[in-house]
């Protein structure tokens, strides 16, 4: 007998806290929500408590606030992020408390509005927030982020149901991708992250050199860092807590040279950020640096985010995803990242993760530079798969071998 929702929304949330975050006895849990995450907030503090979580803290955040502030705010309030939100975050990650995110976006919240009043708040949370930022971009601590539905996100996706309807559908498609509709949902993760090491060990062995990638508007080669390490499904922090940082994931990646990317790239899925949509853009990379950016749509957005800072405009991320994977499969766009990014192979214009290549995590910043590790204070993932691309590895001989053909595995 098929799983009601509601008991397969229980099972995603047992998911998070066993799976996801591997919670462990005695250990603090941040929870950072959306107010539309809500009910499933509180589904996932029941599920932390009965696994013997010490404290459940929240920090709730309100997008339709957010847009008020960022309309009618004086600006040289835009550029202030509260300190007492600030610390309360880098506590948590000072103290190693798990951290979840629940997001619940409005893809179109800051349509239409000052893109340059938009930049300012973005700056100023990602400054105030560097030290937690930086926490999770080391592994430091056990992370995961999850997206629950809401109305302005289920509308977007399916305008033509009931409104009554639409979220309801939106989580069968969720519920869908992290496996919760499945009759032994655990299970079924151990399978599919155990699918995801046979691929992250192949790689690892290989040590290309780079990666070329070609398709319709793509002929890019991507330096690799020496010694860089694939990572896929789970990540291991320093006291030895296995976790799942994104739920549905079905990537491997690892971390590019930022001085070695050159040649062009083009989106296959529009990128969904902060509230804004980009579609159809190109990028020129010189020496590892955006030097050219066009988009269809949304290139004021683009723009945005290439100038948050010069880590930006170069690379800190490449992850491998087959054209086959279930997501791509649902022929949904989410207009989320989580989902989308997993649906197609993808890059990540700003901050590389340090435990994507040997050592990184000890580095020190100088150090991290001198070996090619991008430094920013945004990541921004966008989809480039598709089912023509093709990718060839590049061995220190320069020989090529393949390692996607028409945007699947070719070993």
């Amino acid at each position: 007998m098929p799983k009601s929702q509601e008991v397969q929304i229980a099972a995603f949330a047992d998911l998070v806290v066993k799976v996801g975050l591997n919670l462990q006895a005695g250990q603090r849990l941040l929870i950072r929500s959306a107010v539309e995450g809500a009910e499933f907030a509180r589904l996932v503090t029941q599920r932390a408590y009965a696994a013997g979580c010490a404290e459940v803290d929240v920090i709730w955040n309100d997008d339709t606030i957010a847009l008020e502030r960022l309309k009618h705010a004086a600006e040289e309030r835009l550029n202030e992020y509260p300190p007492y939100l600030a610390q309360g975050h880098i506590d948590a990650a000072n103290r190693a408390d798990a951290v979840l995110s629940i997001r619940c976006s409005d893809p179109e919240l800051y349509k239409g509005q000052d893109s340059s009043r938009l930049k300012v708040v973005e700056r100023a949370t990602r400054t105030a927030l560097r030290p937690f930022f930086e926490k999770i971009t080391t592994s430091a601590l056990n992370w995961c982020l999850v997206s629950v539905p809401g109305q302005a996100w289920a509308a977007k996706l399916f305008p033509d149901e009931a409104k009554e309807q639409q979220k309801a559908k939106l989580w069968t498609a969720i519920l869908k991708t992290v496996r919760a509709d499945l009759d032994d949902p655990n299970k079924a993760w151990q399978e599919h992250l155990e699918g995801l090491e046979r691929r992250r060990e192949y790689l690892d062995q290989k040590q290309y050199q780079s990666l070329r990638y070609r398709a319709k508007g793509t002929d890019l080669e991507i330096g690799l860092v020496e010694n860089h390490l694939w990572m896929g499904g789970i990540q291991p922090t320093p006291s030895g807590i296995i976790y799942v940082a994104n739920m549905p994931t079905e990537e491997v990646f690892t971390m590019p040279h930022k001085n070695r990317v050159n040649g062009l790239v083009s989106s296959s899925l529009p990128l969904s950020h902060n509230g804004s949509l980009i579609e159809d853009f190109v990028l020129e990379f010189k020496d590892g640096q955006v030097v050219s950016a066009k988009a269809r749509s949304g290139e004021d957005t683009l723009h945005r985010i290439l100038d948050t800072d010069e880590g930006a405009r170069r690379l800190g991320e490449v992850a491998l995803v087959p054209h086959s994977s279930p997501i791509s499969q649902l022929g949904i766009l989410f207009y989320d990242t989580l989902f989308d990014e997993n649906a197609a192979s993808h890059l990540a214009l700003g901050r590389a993760y340090a435990f994507t290549v040997k050592d990184g995590t000890t580095w020190t910043p100088q150090q991290a530079a001198e070996h090619g590790v991008n430094d920013s204070l945004t990541h921004v993932d966008f989809m480039i798969g598709s089912a023509d691309m093709d990718i060839d590895g590049v061995s220190k001989n320069g020989s090529l071998e393949p390692v996607m053909r028409q945007g699947e595995w070719a070993f």
